[in-house]
């Protein structure tokens, strides 16, 4: 196969590809968030969990409310006696016993050393943990759906400009062709520009192959078919008024990782009081109603049934338990100075992930200025040099640099405003505020 042939092969490829993409449907970003809302399974775990979190916060799981039972024994026995008398008389029996007891039973602890009141705590605690796991689950879903769609508008930039390369290879070519023709140039310029359009060519279809795979990471996160098609807009606009002040105000009463080590500060402190209540006696009632039916054909009494209600008062307190309450109230004290410092440790990492990203965000306005200038002038210049080649005022090695400088120019364009947006977009995260309307 000549590299005439090989070259039309990857052109035919990479034109075909591309039509492809351009016929299929357009998804937004709004709708691409709103699917993976819908369908996405880390949501639907984290929601679960939180639901879990939610229906355990219940005052009987505190241990407020009594526990009602109703009981019924059946025990019977088949016996075959033999009786000895004073008199020497003997007497053989069987005899068939049976006792039966049935009611209803309640025990009721009224009072723990406040243990049930800290369960109650407790359990709103950890639903409202179950909330911010929730949202943030939300949140870090939502932030890689955005993330990758702005990851595909940028290739698709990307493409853009490869194709654009591509036909100005194919000019090159042409205009080689028509100086070989006439005789101004050698075959080896003709052949340096069939390969500069083969490179180009493959280039492109090297980066739509990558397109693809992104958007099959996009259809894994919206869980569906991962092969379906789908076309994507073609802007970022990047926020240019984020303050660093305001989002470190925002992330200490927002983020969910700072919020979660607060709470998880409360569980330790909650915790201290039930270690603590076992000080305390616990006092409980019980009352039940209850009938029983017994039959002992061999016994002195042949069959006796009862019924009535029975009641009763039961305390306990903790004496000494070798030394365990003392042991386990200073661990308990130390969990918590653990917490506090978990809680500040957090604090302190979450400030310095924002001004990390913080710093790229600005780095990336900057480029973004710097790079939408140097595309204008390099578009400039791969003009003016195209005019130059096509009446012999240049070398080949020349509008191929001018062609490089473009293709760069453009890749740092839409690299700068990639890299700012997902700075801006994972500052939204940290603050628990993205929001896509």
């Amino acid at each position: 196969m000549t590299l005439k042939k090989i070259i039309c092969l990857f052109f035919c490829v990479a034109i075909c590809i591309v039509a492809k993409s351009q016929d299929a449907p357009l998804l937004t970003l709004k709708d691409a968030v709103q699917i993976a809302l819908k369908n996405n399974y880390n949501i639907q775990l984290s929601q679960n969990n939180s639901t879990i979190a939610a229906n355990n916060v219940t005052l009987g799981n505190a241990g407020f409310l009594p526990v009602v039972t109703g009981d019924a024994t059946l025990n019977a026995s088949n016996q075959k006696i033999k009786q000895t008398r004073n008199d020497g008389t003997v007497n053989n029996l069987t005899a068939n016993n049976s006792n039966n007891n049935y009611g209803v039973n309640l025990n009721w602890t009224i009072f723990d050393g406040f243990n049930m009141f800290a369960n109650y705590d407790m359990l709103k605690q950890q639903d409202k943990l179950g909330a911010i796991r929730l949202q943030d689950t939300i949140q870090s879903t939502v932030a890689s759906v955005i993330n990758t769609y702005y990851n595909l508008i940028s290739q698709n930039e990307q493409i853009k400009a490869l194709r654009g390369a591509i036909e100005i290879s194919r000019t090159q070519l042409r205009y080689s062709n028509d100086k070989f023709t006439v005789g101004r140039v050698s075959k080896l310029d003709v052949y340096n520009a069939q390969v500069n359009l083969n490179t180009d060519t493959s280039n492109l279809v090297i980066q739509l192959q990558q397109f693809r795979t992104t958007k099959i990471q996009l259809n894994q996160l919206l869980v569906r078919d991962l092969q379906t098609d789908f076309s994507v807009g073609d802007t970022i606009v990047v926020n240019n008024a984020l303050v660093l002040g305001d989002i470190i105000t925002k992330a200490q009463a927002q983020n969910p990782a700072i919020l979660a080590a607060q709470i998880n500060k409360r569980l330790a402190e909650i915790n201290l009081r039930q270690v603590k209540s076992t000080r305390y006696p616990v006092i409980g009632v019980n009352s039940g109603y209850t009938f029983s039916n017994s039959k002992t054909p061999a016994g002195f009494t042949l069959s006796q049934n009862a019924h009535g209600l029975a009641y009763g008062l039961t305390a306990s307190i903790n004496i000494f338990d070798g030394l365990n309450q003392w042991r386990r109230e200073r661990n308990a004290k130390l969990q918590i100075a653990n917490a506090d410092i978990s809680a500040k440790q957090t604090r302190l990492d979450v400030e310095a992930q924002i001004s990390n990203f913080y710093v790229a965000y600005l780095s990336g306005l900057d480029l973004i200025k710097i790079g939408q200038s140097s595309v204008e002038l390099a578009k400039k210049n791969l003009e003016i040099s195209l005019e130059k080649y096509k009446i012999g005022n240049i070398t080949q090695l020349e509008i191929r640099e001018a062609q490089r400088n473009y293709l760069d120019a453009q890749s740092k364009f839409f690299s700068a405003q990639y890299q700012s947006k997902m700075a801006e977009v994972t500052l939204q995260q940290i603050t628990n505020t993205i929001n896509i309307q």
